[in-house]
């Protein structure tokens, strides 16, 4: 009977254990109210660059902080708790996954979960546009993430503060086809029909006065470029 006994308490211990570790992998990368440390420093910069959050650089997750996750959320069309789970982690172009001990993390290329979020701007930007089109779209993006004025991820780019149209409509969440998909791949590996360029629009739908103060260096489709 004792025997029984212990065999059921190692048991019980052991799928506690096991529970505690699969709960640590899934839930220790959210970052929520009274979550501190580099990371929490790391969201508050960005969300005060972003023009999300105006106080203290601190390091701890606060109400302020809290506020801004949340006004975050409300703008790009994510679930509004108030907690950086791994969907706003990369909308804020914050690793999902704990960052391995090899290679340094690059300025937001040839990383499969960048091809998703590029090919998905793509889509919401510039479906229906020549191929052409769809790849210059994407390459524009990848040159605000190299440039020094812009964020410098392609989700930050992607969701910086009325950047793109397709984000605040939350076209930016449709599920981007093959064509899309390749476009992004194709700019990833350097090609650039754009030439350099940091802007496109639409001369039809464009209604910013300060976009026509840009420098239009070609046409591609419906869409002009410049800088």
């Amino acid at each position: 009977m004792k025997r029984k006994i212990s065999i059921l308490l190692i048991l019980i211990v052991s799928i506690l254990f096991i529970g505690a570790l699969v709960y640590e992998n899934i839930y220790a990368q959210n970052l929520a109210w009274g979550s501190s440390g580099a990371e929490v420093t790391e969201l508050q910069n960005r969300l005060s660059r972003w023009g999300y959050y105006d106080g203290p650089i601190s390091g701890t997750y606060g109400p302020q902080t809290y506020e801004a996750v949340r006004l975050f959320q409300q703008r790009n069309g994510l679930t509004v708790d108030g907690v950086v789970g791994p969907q706003t982690r990369a909308a804020l172009g914050m690793p999902t996954t704990a960052a391995a001990p090899t290679a340094p993390v690059s300025r937001g290329v040839s990383r499969s979960d960048d091809v998703q979020m590029l090919a998905r701007a793509i889509h919401a930007e510039s479906k229906g546009e020549p191929y052409e089109g769809q790849v210059a779209v994407g390459a524009v993006i990848l040159n605000r993430v190299r440039s020094a004025n812009f964020p410098n991820t392609i989700a930050g780019v992607v969701y910086q503060p009325c950047a793109f149209e397709p984000v605040k409509r939350g076209a930016i969440n449709e599920t981007p086809g093959d064509s899309a998909h390749r476009a992004a791949r194709d700019a990833l590996n350097g090609w650039d029909p754009t030439g350099g360029a940091l802007y496109f629009w639409n001369p039809a739908t464009a209604t910013s006065r300060w976009i026509w103060t840009r420098t239009v260096t070609l046409r591609i489709g419906r869409h002009v470029f410049g800088n």
